[in-house]
C-alpha cells in the first residue's frame, strides 16, 4: 500500500514537471514569436528613415547646390495627356 502511495505522488510530480515545461514552451513561442515582429519593424523602420534621408538629401542638394526651390502649388498648371 505504501508503495502505492509513493508512486502516485512521483507520477504526480512528473506530471506537474511536464505541465510546467509545456507553459514555459509555450511562452518561450510566444516570445519568439513577439521578437520575430519586433525585428521586421525594425527593419520596416530602417527603411522607412533610409527613404525619408535619401528625399532629404535630394532636396538639400537641389536647394544648396543647384540653387532650386519648391514650386508653389498655385503657381503649378498641370496638363492632362489622353489615356491611351
Amino acid at each position: 500500500m505504501l508503495w502505492i502511495v509513493i508512486f502516485a505522488v512521483l507520477l504526480s510530480g512528473v506530471v506537474a514537471v511536464n505541465v510546467a515545461v509545456l507553459r514555459l514552451n509555450l511562452q518561450l513561442d510566444r516570445v519568439s514569436s513577439d521578437r520575430t515582429q519586433l525585428k521586421a519593424d525594425i527593419n520596416e523602420l530602417r527603411s522607412e528613415i533610409s527613404t525619408k534621408a535619401a528625399t532629404f538629401q535630394i532636396e538639400r542638394t537641389a536647394k544648396t547646390d543647384l540653387g532650386l526651390v519648391q514650386a508653389d502649388p498655385s503657381q503649378t498648371d498641370f496638363v492632362r495627356l489622353p489615356a491611351k
